[in-house]
């Protein structure tokens, strides 16, 4: 049953749409949410807030704030933006029904709408009686809304039911909470530089960072941190962790590939047993799709061509390959190909003293501190001695 939450002194009804998964027979998406809105009535309000909400949550979110209505077409942008996001987020105020712009917009969203928060339904159904006489489709779009019905809980604040959108959102898409994360002490300038890296779209081609350092120095974690962060971005995405220990048994390569293909494509090939056939299956897979790969310690240059195969990324895929050879990447095929991949290093260090003392104090002490209390950092320092 859809939820309805009344608060507002002013009307608005919050519609979220069905989720749209991406599959063969549908367009991959670009965005997690699109947000609809009419700027005279909540761009300054509770638009702008449940827009910074959204996005400080990590859930991309596409939002006009050039809301030109000139004719009746929408610019060719906002359609494509709303075809390729998971859902739709539809704020409903007073004056929605009165612009062409936003019943354009709705008409290309899904009609199923098994979330409203706050509600005036009837408001909406004298919209639709307005509107049916002018565009049968924008009728159609507004009846949808207008016959939701739900139970109603009262009382609730602005900033209750944009939390509530929220972790709505990130229930059904499964965007990772930034507080889900556990922190890498020490590591933020290697998080920035990763995600200045993942945020670059000048190349036109794929993407390859290599993270280098000596053994247990935290490649993997940090790998790991930014996938989790990010990998909801992308169109695929795949982790491929521990490949150098995994593949000391036998017919590993193969498991790992169907990983890869599973993952970027959605789905598996049950009859190939041969590892040439799927390094072709997936270099093809990737040179189509925008992907977020991480290969976690590489040390085999065959391993890596089999996985990564020869014919080049999608523009703006990013793969990270974590390893203590840095020269292993640039022996990789897809560098003798005549269209090369963007390829980065990054040397991951060992952390100084005082970040040393500081990740210790978390693990010992097992709780988060910004600085070692004064008691900690003498039990600390008498370790170390």
């Amino acid at each position: 049953m859809p939820q309805i939450f009344h608060s507002f002194p002013k009307f608005i009804m919050v519609v979220i749409s069905e989720i749209f998964s991406s599959s063969s027979s549908t367009p991959d998406y670009v965005y997690d949410v699109f947000l609809s809105f009419r700027g005279y009535d909540t761009r300054f309000s509770f638009t702008d807030h449940l827009y910074n909400a959204l996005v400080n949550a990590n859930i991309t979110t596409f939002l006009d704030d050039e809301e030109i209505e000139t004719g009746l077409s929408l610019k060719a942008e906002l359609e494509t933006a709303i075809k390729t996001s998971r859902v739709s987020i539809i704020v409903l105020s007073q004056n929605y029904a009165s612009s062409t712009w936003c019943l354009n917009e709705l008409e290309l969203e899904p009609y199923c709408c098994p979330y409203l928060l706050s509600c005036r339904a009837h408001r909406y159904q004298e919209a639709t009686n307005q509107w049916a006489q002018k565009i049968d489709l924008w009728s159609k779009a507004l009846t949808e809304v207008a016959n939701l019905k739900g139970e109603i809980a009262k009382g609730r604040k602005e900033t209750e039911l944009i939390d509530k959108i929220v972790a709505d959102i990130h229930r059904k898409l499964g965007v990772p909470l930034n507080n889900t994360l556990p922190p890498l002490i020490g590591m933020y300038y290697d998080i920035d530089f990763i995600t200045s890296w993942l945020n670059d779209g000048s190349s036109h081609t794929g993407d390859i960072l290599t993270i280098w350092g000596m053994g247990g120095i935290g490649k993997t974690s940090l790998a790991e941190y930014v996938f989790r962060l990010h990998s909801h971005e992308f169109q695929r995405s795949s982790f491929v962790a521990d490949i150098r220990n995994v593949l000391k048994k036998s017919g590993a390569l193969l498991d790992l590939q169907k990983q890869i293909y599973y993952d970027i494509s959605k789905t598996s090939l049950v009859q190939v047993h041969r590892v040439s056939t799927y390094t072709s299956q997936i270099e093809n897979a990737i040179a189509r799709t925008k992907v977020f790969l991480v290969l976690d310690d590489v040390d085999n240059i065959d391993h890596l061509d089999a996985l990564l195969g020869k014919k080049g990324f999608h523009p703006g895929s990013k793969i990270i390959i974590t390893t203590k050879d840095v020269s292993l990447t640039k022996k990789c095929q897809v560098f003798y190909q005549m269209v090369q991949p963007k390829h980065t290093m990054h040397l991951l260090q060992g952390l100084d003293d005082y970040k040393s003392l500081l990740l210790l104090s978390v693990w010992a002490f097992v709780r988060l501190i910004s600085r070692p209390f004064r008691s900690f950092m003498i039990l600390i320092i008498l370790l170390f001695e």
